[in-house]
């Protein structure tokens, strides 16, 4: 199928947000550039991942090429909400990740879900067949400032229990794993609050994640870094942390 891949070389803000309450949370990413505003909608697990293979490119990359690279902000700029009208383009099925050497820039591409399965040549790539793209071009303190935010905004949801791992509400939740004991619960709505266990938690919450962002030497030789992040493919119905 034909496809339209919108690109932004600029952008005036690339965030990470959501729409409702925790534990029945919408997310969404959203891009602004002049006059151009667009928003897409993602699962969590998919907003999670972004963020911190984000991380682990960046690291890469000064890893690899020397390139300077500013270390993770301690505090986020930006924690203002989503911009209005939230108009959602598509539903992302698939991510891509890649650097740039020329202007460097980190590239986060966001593909439309479609019904087939997804030929992977065409991440990362103007093919003129395909799922409609959403481009992001952003150099690495804008990068930084993405994953920071993001994070914050995932775990400001239900904190999980420490011994089941599964969401908690203010009452408190029946707990597995201390034979049905309902278990009180305190804590925070803080934008501040970071959830321990976000990291630990990925390959957990999304079968075949790979948390260790393996690179092949040969990628690197023509100065491109590429990794196409995995498909939310998470269907537990007991997953309702959101």
């Amino acid at each position: 199928m034909a496809r339209t891949i919108h690109e932004f070389r600029s952008p005036r803000r690339f965030v990470a947000g959501t729409v409702g309450q925790p534990g029945d949370r919408t997310f969404f990413l959203q891009v602004s550039q002049d006059s151009r505003l667009m928003s897409v909608e993602l699962e969590k697990q998919q907003v999670l991942i972004l963020a911190d293979r984000l991380g682990y490119l960046l690291d890469e990359v000064r890893r690899r090429f020397g390139t300077n690279i500013p270390p993770e902000p301690t505090a986020v700029d930006d924690l203002s909400p989503l911009e209005s009208p939230i108009d959602v383009e598509f539903r992302v099925g698939s991510m891509g990740l890649g650097w740039d050497a020329d202007a460097a820039a980190v590239v986060v591409e966001l593909l439309a879900a479609t019904e087939q399965p997804l030929d992977e040549s065409v991440i990362l790539d103007d093919t003129e067949e395909g799922p409609d793209t959403v481009r992001v071009f952003l150099n690495a303190e804008e990068a930084r400032e993405f994953s920071a935010r993001t994070m914050r905004v995932v775990a400001a949801g239900r904190p999980l229990c420490p011994l089941c791992s599964q969401p908690l509400d203010p009452s408190g939740h029946i707990c597995a794993r201390s034979n049905g004991y309902k278990r009180d619960a305190e804590f925070s709505r803080s934008v501040e609050f970071v959830d321990p266990e976000v990291l630990a938690s990925l390959s957990r919450l999304v079968p075949g994640f790979d948390a260790s962002f393996m690179v092949d030497d040969d990628d690197l030789e023509d100065g491109m870094l590429d990794d196409e992040v995995p498909d939310d493919e998470s269907d537990d119905p007991n997953d309702q942390d959101r």
